[in-house]
């Protein structure tokens, strides 16, 4: 088991290597001049050039890669000019590892922008997944157990509503009725875990619910879906000839041959949610990395777009990671892969 597992974070530290270094090359050898959205609508030649060479875009795009990657463990400090910062201490700027760049149109280190997002859309994504998980897998359940009847098509049916809902109109509508109009829930505001444990769970539950739903609506018809296939499976059929209990034969043999598919999509979907609940995270007015990543599109701020993408792809590949060992847990066959 050890070996498989580093077998895995090994191959995962590779891919967000070439990840990083294919990312470096595409947005800054690709004429997007992060230096002109750096220096200022009405920034002279000479300033560009300045600019340019004060933060290193001057040199090739792998070397930037390799400055970066270097960063990341060591740290950096800016301007990458030495001459520069010798002439301007009241310019030099230390980002400490893992740096992963300096943006200037926040005139902030990215490490920091992102430390401070983190948190939002983690607690977000990690709330949302918990409602879906429990909720997908058991309504699933039940939807398959009592399959053909009106609780099947009932559960069916209101999931079908939900998924077609978009998350927007979800989001406002919880806003107005839940928060604002009846009063049942506050009108969230993120707060810190470390300040109010109850205070965090209560502003997050809206739009955690309104992200869990939507993905709790296919976990549903998924779950459903295996496990009725494998009822069907000859092993089922002799544990059943054996006289085990419906109940241990259900956990034991059905659902946990239906967990390895619904434990792929749930990393992938996690991983995924951390960085993509832009629509939700503006609803709620939650600055996260949602909202991060669009106001660096906005403002061509490349480094903190590099920087959101290998937090993120580190995270997706995390979470594969993950997958990959819960399925060594399920089914120990995997292990030999």
């Amino acid at each position: 088991m050890f070996a498989y597992t580093m077998r895995r974070i090994f191959a995962g530290v590779i891919m967000l290597i070439l990840m990083s270094l294919v990312t470096y090359v595409l947005f800054f050898s690709g004429g997007l001049h992060p230096e002109r959205a750096a220096c200022g609508k009405n920034c002279s030649p000479a300033q560009w050039e300045q600019t340019k060479k004060a933060l290193g875009y001057d040199k090739p795009a792998v070397v930037q890669w390799g400055e970066f990657l270097k960063g990341t463990v060591a740290g950096r400090t800016y301007p990458e000019d030495k001459a520069l910062a010798k002439a301007n201490p009241s310019l030099v700027s230390t980002c400490p590892a893992p740096c992963l760049g300096y943006s200037v149109v926040n005139t902030t280190n990215v490490s920091t922008e992102v430390k401070t997002a983190f948190p939002v859309s983690f607690s977000l994504a990690i709330l949302a997944f918990i409602m879906w998980i429990v909720g997908g897998v058991f309504f699933g359940v039940i939807a398959a157990l009592r399959r053909g009847t009106v609780v099947d098509r009932g559960i069916v049916g209101v999931s079908l509503i939900f998924y077609a809902f978009p998350t927007f109109w979800i989001g406002l509508f919880f806003l107005k009725f839940f928060a604002i109009q009846w009063q049942i829930f506050p009108v969230p505001s993120y707060v810190n875990l470390t300040d109010s444990p109850l205070a965090w769970l209560g502003n997050l539950v809206l739009p955690s619910l309104t992200l869990a739903l939507i993905y709790m609506a296919g976990y549903v018809r998924m779950t459903r879906a295996f496990v009725l296939e494998s009822f069907g499976e000859d092993y089922l059929r002799t544990a059943r000839a054996k006289g085990l209990p419906n109940r241990r034969v259900l956990v034991k043999h059905s659902l946990r041959a239906s967990l390895t598919p619904i434990v792929t999509m749930a990393g992938l979907d996690f991983g995924a949610l951390v960085g993509g609940a832009i629509i939700t995270e503006s609803v709620f007015n939650y600055d996260g990395l949602g909202a991060l990543a669009v106001d660096s599109v906005r403002t061509l701020d490349l480094p903190t777009i590099v920087g959101l993408v290998v937090v993120l792809a580190a995270f997706i590949i995390l979470a594969n990671i993950v997958v990959d060992i819960l399925y060594a847990v399920i089914d120990p066959r995997v292990r030999l892969g």
